[in-house]
């Protein structure tokens, strides 16, 4: 809310003042490149960020401080659609990432793409969340910054607590980052013992990139190559549902909707099974001549 607020291009202007065409304007500053910001912002950003101040204007209406939403008749940049937008990467992407990450920072990595943690729910992790003996991780709460740089330990997002089931692999990372030594109990703290900034995470992950060869793949893809590989598998709704951390089963539909096979997919899969265990056997085979 904070980021989105100071984003504005009408923060001088009076609340009963503000017009359609403010609103416009700025949603239009965020579609062109600046010396700051050399690309612009992508649509679904501007859409959260729009979201979060139409929510100051619609309270501004309820409390009767103004009579109109001077945002209900502003039109967004089109969003993509999900399957175009979503970046996968590939196994052979994920391994190059892995092999050439910092070996404190590999561990990070892993519980983006083997837990499908968020960034932020990564960093606050403890060494007390880790049941190394039952093969998983609690996500009991996430790493914020506040305005000023000032550290907020709170719930993860939409409240999203969790146990995530890790594999061998996984629980070995972790135990080798334990190894390397903690700094008061957080996992993946540096010098200064507290959780690290997301800047910090951020530049790790563009030098990992870098080492690697490897361009246009974001920390968070590595939460999507998570569900891909889940639903993949066969995994139903409510279990990537209660993996990711999502509040309500449609989030989950919505995102990866396209992931799942569809009933046509579902019903030409069966056929051929069935096909194959008629053909397989010999029974039911239908000759040219018996035609």
């Amino acid at each position: 809310m904070s980021l989105a607020a100071r984003s504005t291009t009408f923060a001088d202007v009076d609340l009963r003042r503000v017009r359609p065409s403010h609103i416009e304007a700025w949603v239009k500053s965020m579609t062109i490149p600046t010396q700051k910001r050399p690309r612009p912002l992508a649509p679904g950003t501007i859409k959260t960020r729009f979201v979060n101040v139409r929510s100051v204007f619609r309270a501004a209406v309820r409390d009767g401080m103004i009579a109109v939403d001077p945002t209900l008749s502003v039109r967004l940049p089109r969003l993509r659609k999900r399957e175009a937008a979503m970046t996968i990467p590939a196994p052979e992407v994920v391994r190059r990432i892995l092999d050439a990450s910092h070996p404190r920072f590999t561990a990070f990595v892993g519980l983006c793409a083997f837990a499908g943690l968020r960034l932020g729910e990564a960093a606050a992790l403890r060494v007390e969340d880790v049941d190394f003996l039952r093969r998983q991780v609690q996500v009991s709460r996430q790493v914020q910054r506040l305005t000023g740089g000032e550290l907020d330990i709170r719930l993860p997002k939409y409240n999203s607590e969790r146990t995530v089931h890790i594999p061998d692999a996984l629980a070995q990372m972790l135990a080798q980052h334990v190894e390397l030594g903690l700094f008061n109990g957080w996992l993946f703290a540096g010098v200064e013992g507290v959780p690290p900034h997301q800047n910090t995470v951020g530049y790790r992950w563009r030098t990992t990139l870098f080492r690697a060869g490897i361009e246009g793949v974001r920390l968070h893809d590595l939460r999507h190559f998570y569900a891909s590989g889940l639903i993949a598998s066969g995994c139903d709704v409510v279990a990537v549902q209660r993996a990711l951390g999502h509040a309500k089963s449609t989030t989950t539909l919505t995102t990866y909707a396209h992931l799942w096979p569809s009933a046509e997919d579902r019903v030409r899969d069966a056929s051929a099974r069935l096909v194959a265990e008629v053909l397989g056997s010999g029974e039911g085979t239908v000759r040219a001549d018996d035609a």
